[in-house]
């Protein structure tokens, strides 16, 4: 009886350790390789970032536009891209202001720029949009200055250079004209008009100082 008792009592000792909780730690020990932590998640890109990177691929493909036709398409894209500040309430201002030009009311159009340029002072369009208005009361000082911020924060704004060039002109200031004209094309290089600005003024002023 009691042979045959051992056998018995060692065969559950062995189930024991077989199920016991430390077997299992230590054939981890002994056989598994430590794990790498977990790669971090990329952060998500910004609105903003977002609207840069596009941006930046539109004026790529502006600059090698073959035609005039292509360009245009391209350029409609990136006004449409320069209209969005990223601010529902200064979006909101600029659209208002667009409205209250067209319905031939340019002081009030003026006054929504107004707050729009200090809710978002970096936005070049509105700038642009506001130099505009006051090209159209006369206010060509007013003009050139706000044209001049717009070009600060958006240096390949070809439409605020184009604008630029053409009170320079006004004013007989034909190399600052030359100049802008010149960095409009740099941009966009299908501005026919520009382009004829350019052929008429070049005579005059290259080979002087700028």
């Amino acid at each position: 009886m009691t042979r045959a008792v051992r056998p018995l009592v060692l065969l559950s000792m062995g189930m024991a350790l077989a199920v016991s909780p430390w077997s299992g730690i230590a054939a981890q020990s002994q056989g598994s390789e430590p794990r790498e932590p977990p790669q971090s998640a990329e952060r998500p890109v910004s609105p903003a970032a977002r609207r840069a990177a596009q941006l930046d691929q539109l004026f790529a493909r502006l600059g090698n536009s073959r035609d005039a036709a292509e360009a245009a398409g391209i350029a409609r894209l990136i006004e449409r891209q320069w209209l969005r500040s990223g601010s529902d309430t200064a979006d909101l201002l600029m659209s208002r202001a667009l409205v209250a030009a067209r319905s031939g009311n340019p002081p009030l159009a003026i006054e929504l720029l107004d707050r729009v340029v200090v809710i978002e002072a970096g936005w070049a369009e509105a700038w642009a949009k506001r130099a505009t208005l006051f090209g159209m009361l006369g206010d060509r000082r007013q003009a050139i200055l706000d044209l001049q911020q717009a070009i600060a924060r958006e240096p390949r704004h070809y439409e605020a250079w184009t604008a630029l060039g053409r009170l320079f002109e006004v004013d007989e200031e034909k190399a600052l004209a030359l100049r802008a004209y010149r960095q409009a094309l740099a941009v966009h290089p299908h501005l026919e008009a520009v382009k004829a600005a350019v052929a008429r003024l070049a005579p005059d002023v290259d080979g002087r100082d700028i």
